[in-house]
């Protein structure tokens, strides 16, 4: 499924690239409405609210994270663009390397300053303690988020964008299982759907994807 996107007509191919990607944003909004949804439901207004005040620190923190694993792809995409098939294994790899990197400083820096951040952020003391646990799951599960966008940034540099659509659905589906299960069948609360969260994009197919950018 790679796509040499240096031949050929160059709108069909920009077109062809980025319907997966437009789509892939469509269903991440989706599928975080009924993320929302459920923990309203079946938790209540104030795990609704504790999830909701953590947004602007997983956009900063996860966002952070993920947008410079990505970065990292940049010379992979460059590298085949000019058929050097020995730059495109260095690339990947040294991205590996950098992003375990990240992970570690992100992961161990946002759980250590995490209280202070909500403090400085005026989280409502009725909700602190529910924030407080969600996120910090989320930012333990730092992993898992930069490892598929580290892999799905990989493919799209060589071309590939219709497998981390594919692997983004699977996630989005299981999410809301686990979900269900966690939340509604284990009572789990707010802990419930971090942990929905984390363990549906850890169990996004990351070997799939390194199959495929093993295989150029």
């Amino acid at each position: 499924m790679q796509k040499d996107m240096t031949k050929g007509n160059p709108m069909p191919i920009i077109l062809q690239f980025t319907w997966p990607l437009f789509l892939g944003n469509v269903f991440q909004q989706v599928y975080n409405a009924v993320d929302s949804m459920i923990v309203g439901r079946f938790v209540g207004s104030g795990a609704l609210a504790a999830v909701g005040s953590t947004g602007t620190i997983m956009f900063l923190v996860i966002g952070a994270a993920t947008g410079l694993s990505t970065g990292f792809t940049v010379l992979t995409s460059q590298r085949y663009g000019i058929h050097d098939e020995e730059g495109i294994k260095k690339s990947v790899a040294n991205g590996m390397l950098l992003s375990a990197a990240v992970i570690i400083l992100m992961t161990v820096s946002s759980l250590l300053g995490m209280k202070g951040i909500l403090r400085l952020l005026n989280t409502p003391e009725n909700i602190f303690e529910d924030a407080y646990t969600y996120i910090s799951i989320i930012c333990a599960g730092i992993i898992a988020s930069v490892a598929y966008n580290f892999f799905s940034a990989c493919l799209r540099a060589i071309g590939n964008s219709k497998v981390p659509l594919v692997t983004l659905i699977f996630s989005a589906c299981l999410n809301v299982v686990l979900d269900l299960a966690l939340i509604v069948g284990l009572k789990m609360g707010v802990a419930g759907a971090a942990l929905a969260t984390i363990i549906s994009r850890g169990r996004q197919d990351q070997k799939r994807c390194q199959r495929r950018i093993a295989g150029r």
